[in-house]
């Protein structure tokens, strides 16, 4: 289940902070700026939201951490999720199978040094042929941060050919442009096993 909030810079930090269990409200106190704070209670409040909507789950979770830095629910091992935000929205990405998002904001103009970084030749020419090229450039760049989120496995070297490996080919992914278009999301889910 997607869960999205479009305006967190509404957040009540104060509030927030009182409705959050002390390691989040530790992490979220050591951002210096308040709106980095005010991003990191909104992901996780949308966790909370949505594990008690769907497991009736009512206490704030205790996270844990993979071997890359991934976050689990160290006590619900079976429910899967993913966090991120940008400065227009934060997206939480709960599932029964292990799940990767990403949120980016459109940013204009284009930086081709970015693009050229880690797109591929084919990649940078979809990007150029299109109506709106910044948009096109976040889709791929989220496809490749929620891949690498599923995974685990953090930011690679090898961004460029990152979509084109097996196991991208055969990931299923979700990319949605805000109705504004002023944000991009992707989901990448599926199940390492499969």
């Amino acid at each position: 289940m997607i869960y999205l909030n479009e305006h967190p810079e509404e957040l009540n930090i104060a509030l927030a902070l009182n409705q959050v269990g002390p390691q989040r409200r530790e992490a979220a106190l050591r951002y210096v700026r308040e709106f980095d704070r005010k991003l990191s209670l909104a992901a996780f409040l949308l966790l909370m939201e949505g594990l008690e909507k769907e497991y009736g789950i009512t206490e704030p979770p205790v996270l844990a951490f993979g071997p890359h830095g991934k976050p689990f629910l160290r006590d619900y091992p079976g429910i899967h999720f993913n966090l991120s935000h940008c400065a227009r929205a934060v997206l939480c990405v709960i599932s029964d199978a292990p799940v990767g998002c990403d949120v980016e904001a459109v940013v204009s103009p284009l930086d081709m040094d970015l693009v050229n970084h880690c797109c591929s030749p084919e990649e940078q020419a979809v990007i150029l042929a299109s109506a709106r090229p910044e948009a096109a450039f976040c889709t791929l760049w989220t496809r490749k941060e929620a891949f690498l989120k599923w995974t685990g496995e953090g930011l690679t070297d090898h961004l460029p050919e990152l979509l084109s490996s097996p196991e991208a080919v055969a990931a299923r992914f979700e990319t949605r442009v805000s109705p504004d278009a002023s944000f991009v999301y992707t989901l990448c889910q599926g199940n390492f096993n499969e």
